[in-house]
């Protein structure tokens, strides 16, 4: 089956890879971000053979509203995905205000159009475990939030008030809560193609609060088959997990890429202060995607930490020429 999908975000790590996934099932893609394309080091959807199927438009969210609801008008998607927020958690301390423009005022615009839009079969809310806070144990899908950080209070607020609008409106949103994503194509301040980077290099990483808090990470890939298993057959109303069942402090992710690379521990990263409001862990039960869409993990941290070691080191040349440092755009 092959449909049409207007994926929102698409220059994010998350959504280019989405729509590389989309495009290699024979689907029709419009991609939309706000800012122009990054290099196409970062870019899934441009390592493809061919783009028939495929095109790109600057939007912004938070400017162009009527031109992103003329272009879905014109597109007439039958699935809207959208990975679009301002993201990183420390830096939401310094100017919340842009985290609640873009994560919730824009979206809040968005939906109050989309739900208004005909022959809309499913729309996608790519959303994050971040709404939970630190969690004891594994914790299954639900909407009781504890959000630490201005970013996690702007995707909580975001998605309570789009089930409002399904329980209002029948607005057929469901949403995704992934685990920590990574593999080719990251952004380079993400932790693991940094460090990848950085044991290349020779430099070394701040391994904050001595690297304790716990995560599950789990591959790109992985998570867009789940995300296009949510969008086909995902009840809306309803929220779905996309995790692995493994775990690893960030302290022995970095032990395994020392190993991987072949760089000693202390070489590659030196501990620093914590970061305020960091959560030290969220695990999430991943068990109602697997019993109610079919979908199972299939690359371990292991070969995935490979595949992106091999990205790093067939495109080093032109990452030691990128920004490794986060930069915000208001």
């Amino acid at each position: 089956m092959t449909a049409r999908f207007l994926v929102i975000g698409s220059n994010s790590f998350s959504g280019a890879h989405f729509c590389s996934y989309l495009l290699r099932q024979g689907n029709e893609v419009v991609g939309v971000s706000r800012s122009l394309e990054p290099h196409s080091v970062f870019l899934p959807y441009r390592w493809l053979s061919s783009l028939d199927h495929f095109r790109f438009e600057q939007i912004d969210l938070n400017h162009q509203l009527n031109e992103l609801i003329a272009l879905i008008q014109s597109f007439q998607p039958e699935y809207v995905v959208n990975f679009a927020a301002q993201g990183m958690v420390a830096q939401s301390w310094q100017i919340p205000e842009h985290w609640y423009q873009t994560n919730v005022v824009a979206q809040v615009k968005l939906h109050d159009q989309l739900r208004q839009v005909s022959g809309l079969k499913k729309y996608v809310h790519v959303t994050t475990p971040e709404v939970y806070g630190s969690t004891e144990g594994w914790i299954q899908e639900n909407f009781h939030f504890a959000p630490s950080t201005p970013y996690a209070v702007s995707r909580a607020a975001c998605d309570l008030h789009l089930m409002s609008f399904f329980k209002a409106y029948r607005f057929p949103v469901v949403f995704t809560r992934a685990a920590n994503v990574y593999g080719p194509g990251q952004q380079l301040y993400r932790i693991i193609p940094r460090t990848l980077l950085f044991a290349r290099l020779g430099k070394t990483l701040a391994l904050h609060g001595g690297g304790h808090s716990i995560r599950s990470f789990i591959h790109i890939e992985d998570v867009a088959d789940a995300t296009y298993r949510v969008a086909l057959g995902g009840n809306p109303g309803e929220a779905y997990h996309i995790s692995t069942r493994q775990t690893v402090s960030i302290r022995g992710l970095v032990e395994q890429i020392a190993s991987l690379t072949g760089v000693a521990f202390e070489n590659l990263a030196q501990v620093a202060e914590e970061r305020l409001g960091k959560d030290q862990a969220y695990l999430l039960d991943s068990q109602k995607i697997r019993r109610e869409l079919g979908w199972e993990d299939r690359i371990s941290l292991v070969e995935g930490l490979e595949a992106t070691l091999a990205w790093v080191d067939n495109n080093l040349s032109t990452l030691e020429t990128l920004p490794s440092e986060y930069i915000h755009k208001p």
